[in-house]
């Protein structure tokens, strides 16, 4: 892989600042974005005044653990603009999640937000290794989705040329990679998998693609998912992380030097670790949930946003701000097997390392008896898809997920092939257990 770390010149002053003078500029910022969703947003100025705190409260980064949560469920009991900080007429998006769990989440942007949003986004595929110049194939959703928007004014930001492919049609993606032959692909990492298929059924070689970059987000992933996408591809993958709520993708990005964790741009997005059960705020280095407070945005400002998000807060590397860990689940994505904590990304990890399997799979919940139960379906490889290869491939997954993650499970190994296909976010967990 071709070495794309980016000389220090290149980057802005404050990804490289001294934590004094970060923590002196979160602190002013954060200051005028209390008091500007007090002022404008009456659920803050509700929620603030039954908690009996003021915008004037906050005299240290460390009072902002005096001032209450925000919730998704806010955002849906706010439908559709009540969360909103400025008159209408000064918005210029709107974006929304699909609401496939209740109302749709809506999110909205003046013209300084979407600036603020294309300079991290910017920033984030600068981080990657990217520059201007570079052609940027974008197979990120567009539409309500951030995904697809977010990501195509980012690269204009940088002076990239954007290939606005969106999501879907498989084998159109393949073609125009080859035929376009751009540096970088910003894409799901599980629909990244869809398009290394296109690859091989095409008869190309991934590894003679000109893509040098895969930035991947909107879902969590593995370091076995990363090596297996760079060794095919010979490219570097690297993360991205963003939501819809508190801006969209470019709220934090690895660093494709060190890939060691994903800087927050602390200047514009405020990162806390709490217990998910407590709301406690725990020091850098502990694991929990991840909240956001926004500090710049003015369209729909975030005060301490409960993302769900599973990580740990850790000191900066690359540049001065801090790093997030590579997501490892949400906490509403756990799911408890008599008992055991389990998370999709912990399945994925032993599928991966295991031999004779494709890194395609689909987890089902069900009922067996009283208790529940979990069945994990995946796929055999073309090479290994005789019956006597793939009784032997589920014995050693069914063993691995066992000793590795506490839980025992049935495994189905089908067909190359058989497990469903993602057309952006993967669906990685079917409920089917009886509800009471």
């Amino acid at each position: 892989m071709k070495d794309l770390s980016p000389n220090r010149a290149e980057l802005d002053p404050i990804e490289i600042a001294s934590r004094d003078e970060i923590a002196a500029l979160q602190l002013d910022r954060m200051k005028w974005s209390l008091r500007h969703a007090y002022d404008n947003v009456p659920m803050y100025r509700a929620r603030f005044d039954a908690a009996g705190v003021h915008p004037d409260d906050l005299r240290d980064l460390k009072d902002l653990a005096k001032f209450p949560f925000t919730h998704k469920s806010d955002l849906r009991d706010h439908y559709p603009f009540g969360m909103s900080a400025v008159p209408r007429d000064r918005l210029v998006r709107v974006h929304a999640s699909s609401g496939t769990t209740g109302k749709p989440t809506v999110v909205v942007y003046t013209r300084h937000d979407i600036e603020v949003w294309a300079d991290t986004l910017a920033r984030s595929l600068r981080a990657s290794g990217l520059r201007a110049g570079d052609m940027i194939h974008n197979a990120y959703g567009y539409g309500l989705f951030t995904g697809g928007l977010g990501a195509h004014y980012g690269i204009e930001k940088l002076g990239a040329t954007v290939i606005p492919m969106g999501g879907g049609q498989t084998e159109k993606q393949v073609s125009l990679i080859h035929d376009f032959r751009p540096t970088a692909i910003m894409v799901t990492p599980s629909y990244m998998l869809n398009i290394l298929e296109g690859f091989h059924k095409a008869g190309l070689d991934p590894r003679q693609s000109s893509l040098q970059v895969g930035v991947f987000g909107a879902e969590p992933w593995t370091n076995a998912m990363r090596q297996e996408v760079e060794e095919a591809f010979d490219m570097h993958a690297v993360d991205i992380y963003g939501l819809s709520e508190v801006m969209g993708p470019g709220v934090a990005n690895e660093c494709v030097e060190t890939k060691d964790g994903l800087h927050v741009w602390e200047d514009h997005y405020y990162p806390e670790i709490i217990d998910p059960q407590t709301g406690e705020v725990l020091k850098d280095g502990a694991e929990g949930e991840l909240v956001f407070t926004t500090l710049t945005k003015e369209g729909m400002p975030m005060i301490r946003y409960r993302t769900r998000d599973l990580t740990r807060l850790l000191p900066g590397t690359a540049r001065s701000m801090r790093r997030i860990e590579k997501i490892t689940g949400r906490s509403d994505d756990m799911m408890i097997l008599r008992g055991v904590n389990v998370f999709p990304t912990q399945i994925e990890e032993q599928v991966m390392a295991t031999g004779g399997l494709g890194p395609y799979f689909q987890i089902e919940l069900y009922t067996s008896g009283r208790l529940d139960a979990m069945r994990v379906f995946v796929e055999a490889t073309p090479a290994a898809a005789d019956e006597l290869s793939r009784t032997a491939a589920a014995r050693v997954l069914t063993k691995h997920v066992r000793d590795m993650v506490g839980v025992s499970i049935e495994v189905v190994v089908g067909d190359p092939g058989s497990v469903a296909r993602s057309q952006g976010k993967a669906v990685r967990v079917i409920d089917n257990r009886k509800k009471d």
